[in-house]
């Protein structure tokens, strides 16, 4: 079983757009996937209660405060999203159930500022630092070639940290979550620079780069 968190302490980066967009990118793949929200507010869930019932299967779970369900053996892909403020212990131990962490970076000084933090703790913890777990960075709702996208682009390529790609800040992501779909679900020719954009990230996934 595959297990990928979706991760960043500083909250609205795009997790769950992440987390889910991941998730039904392998329910159509015919992989059997379990989406796993550690977030109180059940983003990621309430997606997946709009998702059409003749779609491809995703299997919820709550898994904030006393619920201690898995994913399941059988699972080929288990996708986790996880809330903003995590420190400390607590990010330590949810970061101990991920092979790979894909950390969403928005566009603005703030959140730059909150990632750097951010990675600097999540690289010390126990499980990143006996790597056990991989890291990778994604440049979320980004505009091209505005000067902020450059500081991003600038700031994400001096982490030390795969930086995959830049998701651009694309409608089609706003009518998919409604529809409990993902980006792979719309229809190919609209959605061809949002596909395109996706490809390092499941290229990543899927190499031994991304695997303790």
């Amino acid at each position: 079983m595959r297990t990928i968190m979706v991760m960043n302490s500083k909250g609205g980066s795009g997790k769950s757009t992440v987390a889910t967009n991941l998730a039904s990118y392998f329910a159509t793949r015919d992989k059997k996937v379990v989406l796993l929200d550690f977030d109180p507010q059940g983003s990621s869930l309430a997606w997946l209660a709009a998702r059409p019932p003749a779609r491809a299967p995703i299997r919820g779970i709550a898994a904030y405060g006393e619920n201690t369900q898995r994913a399941g053996r059988n699972t080929d892909y288990a996708i986790m999203d996880v809330p903003a403020g995590l420190h400390g212990a607590a990010l330590g131990r949810l970061a101990s159930r991920a092979q790979s962490i894909l950390i969403p970076v928005l566009p603005s000084p703030m959140d730059m500022r909150a990632a750097a933090d951010f990675i600097d703790e999540i690289r010390s913890t126990a499980h990143v630092q006996r790597k056990r777990a991989k890291l990778a960075l994604l440049a979320n709702r980004s505009r091209d070639f505005t000067r902020i996208y450059w500081e991003l682009d600038d700031f994400l390529r001096r982490q030390k940290i795969p930086f995959l790609t830049m998701l651009r800040d694309s409608q089609h992501y706003i009518r998919a979550a409604e529809r409990g779909l993902g980006i792979f679900e719309l229809g190919p020719a609209a959605t061809a620079v949002d596909r395109e954009q996706w490809q390092p990230i499941l290229k990543w996934i899927r190499s031994k780069r991304s695997q303790p």
